[in-house]
């Protein structure tokens, strides 16, 4: 019997980019010729940070686009299901259940991860749960999740294909992804994917997926600070 993994965290790593600040001032200025007016130190002159933030805040979002960060991403198939309804200005590779066969990795809810919904769709809020409901929470996903690969691993044992046997297997398992954005549409993202005291429209995300646009937007932060800076200032809507 194969004794499954339970994980309460969702993994964000940077494989690779070509994102700087400078891509979005050398992209706006090409039409003048204006030279982007970067100092010894390599910061940006206050001529350079005014134009980013005319451009957030006036809505001209293509200079924005010249730029890439690609992500490998460790999420319950439901955070990668709901992640891929971003299709502009977005790639995704998904690791593959017709080609491999797929590790006993579950998610299960920590205990600071609100359990009861109260209100109307639409008008809802969540609510922390009591310990006995983190217990039942726990004890079943475990039993069902356990159950499930037992299914599953009994059916390949069969000679069925994976992409049959995985049929078996919840939402709840862990997938990997690689994916792919520029910072406009990643900004998109995280208008939608982030609840913050600073943004112009509120947003009410499933706590999960805003996990993992967290760790994303620490990164891109790190990457373009002066971008980022500007997404803060003008309400955090993508330009």
């Amino acid at each position: 019997m194969t004794t499954p993994t339970f994980r309460s965290d969702i993994t964000v790593e940077l494989v690779k980019h070509n994102a700087a600040d400078t891509d979005v001032l050398f992209a706006a200025r090409v039409s003048t010729g204006t030279k982007t007016l970067v100092g010894e130190t390599g910061d940006l002159a206050k001529k350079d940070l005014g134009l980013i933030n005319y451009l957030m805040r006036d809505k001209h979002g293509s200079p924005f686009e010249h730029n890439s960060m690609t992500f490998r991403i460790e999420a319950p198939i439901f955070v990668i299901r709901e992640w891929m309804r971003h299709r502009s200005g977005w790639s995704y590779n998904e690791e593959s259940g017709r080609y491999t066969e797929l590790k006993p990795v579950f998610y299960i809810p920590s205990l600071d991860r609100k359990l009861v919904q109260e209100g109307k769709p639409g008008r809802y809020t969540f609510v922390k749960g009591t310990a006995a409901q983190h217990e039942i929470v726990s004890r079943v996903m475990e039993y069902a999740y356990q159950e499930a690969y037992e299914a599953y691993q009994a059916l390949l044992d069969a000679g069925i294909a994976r992409e049959v046997a995985r049929s078996t297997l919840p939402v709840g398992l862990f997938s990997s992804m690689y994916a792919t954005c520029n910072a406009r549409s990643l900004m998109h993202f995280l208008g939608l994917r982030t609840a913050d005291e600073r943004a112009t429209f509120p947003s009410f995300p499933q706590r999960e997926i805003e996990m993992a646009a967290e760790q994303m937007e620490r990164f891109w932060a790190q990457l373009m600070p002066a971008t980022h800076a500007a997404f803060n200032t003008h309400g955090r809507v993508a330009p």
